[in-house]
């Protein structure tokens, strides 16, 4: 477990989430409320007659704010509209009201009927209207004029509300009816169009046969994990958190996390579901891609880092932070933003990847886990490779670096069987890790807002019933753009994890210790169709050399378990065969005529004394780079004259204007003085 000293109390903290110091001030003078709009990813505060918003993505402190103008008036919601042109506020139960920025120009949308309250709206992307307004009769579905500027109605969807809850990253928004607010039904307004879920009841335990327990919207959650929607509910009486899955003709409930709150609040931060136990001031972080509901961690607080010290004004700030710490005022944005109302202060929350790798020992889960992550893609493949070489220096069990090596080449795999994978690795955001046999890139629709199969649940989710998974387009969106992987191909594990290992290693055992993983990683690569870096293998042959094995070496030489290359010839010959060992020299040897590598060949010919073999070699070959003066002086070194001619003779004839070089012309002279010389 890491320990991070930078805690809101001054001493060591442990945690695996935190928030940064100093926060987004969203404070203004005559604020009348603090309105987040998660289409624009804008932070409101409005004044009696001025709108004023901050941009929360990206998330910076520094952020400038803007303002505009509006009339005076209560505000009871607020929503810019996706191109900016239009703000809305809803002035009353029955009202909402409009202005153009552009020109100023303001025009008002009123419920027909003065029962009929307008519960909320917002706007969409959705092909078929541009705004909606839930009421409680349902939902009426408009598009702007700007011709006329007014909104024309589209289309209602009739149904009684008691409740709706809405994010602008699901497309989707959930109406509650019936007397317990458990009775739902859904609409997912995509791009494609408009997609009616079936209507579904969310599971509610009784304290007792007479009370019949009401849910709230603060109890109803809507998160996009892995391109995937669900919704949390908190079941307050049975004390658990249920999880439903939406599909296009399904809504299934996917199991139960238990809850130690009368309060919870969800964040998800890099496709982690993070549950706030707001009553216990602490969290629990679930990754539920893998097939389990076991945390990732065990309950910690969130740690508020980069606190000022030092001066009395600055300690007095820090104290009031931390006693801010999941205040009532606390208000939980989608998907990992937290709002203090009553400071006005925005905080971004952040996962400590390096606390929760250390928080376990087992480490082939804490791999997958970090190879899934995203955000902070390069720390993730640092922690990577730092957790596979240390479990090697302490030559843990093979059976465990066998399951983590696997873990990186399967997912190192994935990465090139969907073409996520270059040398500076742009990746899709939605995960990295085998989810996908259709040909979809995960977070990709066939269709509108649902893809065709639920493929991407074979690798590492149990298989449901039901087709026609319900994706996120904000995923979909999010795949333009170009993020870092932290999958690692066979180059860098060679260079930073097996090499480096081999330096700390000596013995005689722990060569046969580390070959074994090279056989493992070999084997694993060849399974997934991965290219394995030369450099590995010469290191397999290495290990090998170092404990005598050359038995061993020449069956996985001849089977090809080592493969053929240039750099595993010179080590069968330069490095291994350097030790005398005339089987293994060889085994280099008709490596390199294996690979046609003919300059290397003649080369080492010539050097082993066999300059006329390597002469008649070059000359069937046509191989013209090497210089003449190597087999001059191999020949003449040998003190037999004819040999020399001989050679002198082949380059007369095979290189054009041989006879005019100094080369030439020293080694005829060299044939002149040489006892019982011949001439050429």
């Amino acid at each position: 477990m890491s320990r991070n000293t930078s805690s809101s109390g001054g001493s060591g903290a442990l945690s695996h989430a935190y928030i940064h110091y100093p926060p987004l001030k969203c404070k203004n003078n005559g604020s009348i409320g603090l309105f987040y709009d998660d289409g624009n990813k804008l932070l409101i505060s409005p004044t009696s007659n001025q709108v004023v918003s901050w941009k929360t993505s990206p998330y910076t402190p520094q952020v400038a704010s803007t303002t505009d103008t509006i009339s005076e008036g209560p505000v009871l919601s607020i929503r810019y509209s996706l191109d900016l042109k239009l703000i809305a506020v809803q002035r009353s139960n029955n009202e909402v009201q409009f202005w153009v920025k552009e020109t100023g120009e303001t025009f008002s949308q009123k419920s027909k009927s003065e029962s009929d309250t307008i519960l909320g709206f917002f706007w969409t992307d959705c092909a078929v209207c541009d705004i909606v307004f839930v009421k409680t009769s349902g939902l009426d579905l408009y598009s702007y004029v700007p011709e006329l500027k007014s909104l024309e109605l589209i289309d209602s969807k009739k149904v009684n509300v008691s409740w709706y809850i809405y994010t602008h990253e699901s497309r989707l928004v959930l109406l509650a009816s019936g007397m317990q607010c458990k009775s739902f039904m859904g609409y997912q307004l995509s791009s494609a169009g408009i997609i009616r879920l079936p209507r579904f009841e969310m599971a509610m335990a009784k304290s007792d046969v007479n009370n019949k327990p009401v849910l709230s919207a603060e109890d109803v959650h809507i998160v996009t994990v892995y391109g995937r929607i669900y919704c949390l509910q908190v079941d307050r009486v049975a004390m658990l958190l249920h999880s439903y899955r939406f599909y296009r003709d399904a809504v299934i409930q996917q199991g139960s996390l238990p809850v130690y709150s009368s309060k919870i609040a969800v964040s998800v931060v890099d496709n982690v579901l993070l549950i706030h136990q707001v009553d216990a001031k602490v969290i629990i972080l679930y990754d539920i891609f893998a097939d389990s509901r076991t945390p990732v961690s065990a309950p910690l607080p969130l740690l508020i880092r980069g606190l000022p010290r030092g001066n009395i004004s600055s300690s007095q700030s820090a104290n009031d932070t931390s006693a801010n710490l999941y205040s009532d005022d606390w208000n939980f944005l989608v998907p990992d933003l937290v709002c203090d109302v009553s400071t006005g202060f925005l905080w971004k929350i952040h996962l400590d990847l390096e606390a929760i790798s250390a928080s376990s020992s087992e480490v082939p889960l804490v791999l997958e886990f970090l190879q899934r992550r995203k955000l902070e893609a390069k720390k993730a493949k640092d922690l990577c490779l730092e957790l596979l070489r240390s479990i090697m220096i302490e030559r843990r069990p093979l059976p465990v670096i066998f399951r983590a090596v696997n873990v990186l080449v399967t997912s190192f795999a994935y990465s090139l069987k969907t073409g996520s994978y270059s040398k500076s690795t742009p990746v899709n955001s939605s995960s990295g890790v085998p989810e996908n046999n259709s040909g979809n890139k995960p977070g990709e629709t066939s269709g509108g807002g649902f893809s065709t199969s639920d493929s991407e649940d074979n690798i590492n989710l149990k298989k449901e019933n039901g087709e026609n998974l319900m994706v996120s387009e904000d995923q979909q969106e999010s795949q333009s753009q170009v993020v870092t992987s932290a999958t690692i191909p066979p180059d860098e594990l060679y260079t930073f994890v097996f090499a480096s290992v081999e330096e700390e290693m000596s013995a005689f055992t722990d060569a046969s210790y580390l070959f074994s993983i090279l056989l493992e990683f070999i084997r694993s690569a060849n399974l997934e169709k991965i290219k394995v870096h030369p450099n590995i293998y010469v290191l397999a042959v290495r290990l090998l050399g170092r404990n005598e094995r050359y038995a061993e070496l020449g069956q996985f030489v001849l089977n090809k378990i080592i493969e053929p290359s240039k750099e595993v010839a010179l080590e069968l010959l330069e490095g291994v065969g350097s030790h005398n060992n005339i089987q293994t020299r060889k085994l280099g040897v008709d490596m390199l005529r294996q690979l046609s590598l003919h300059h290397d060949y003649v080369v080492l010919l010539v050097q082993d004394g066999c300059y006329l073999e390597a002469l008649r070699y070059a000359r069937k070959h046509k191989v013209s780079t090497v210089r003449p003066s190597l087999f001059l002086e191999a020949a003449y070194a040998s003190n037999e004259p004819q040999h020399l001619a001989a050679v002198l003779r082949f380059f007369g004839e095979f290189i054009p204007g041989f006879g005019t070089t100094s080369e030439h012309t020293t080694y005829i002279r060299a044939l002149a003085d040489m006892p019982s010389s011949i001439t050429v």
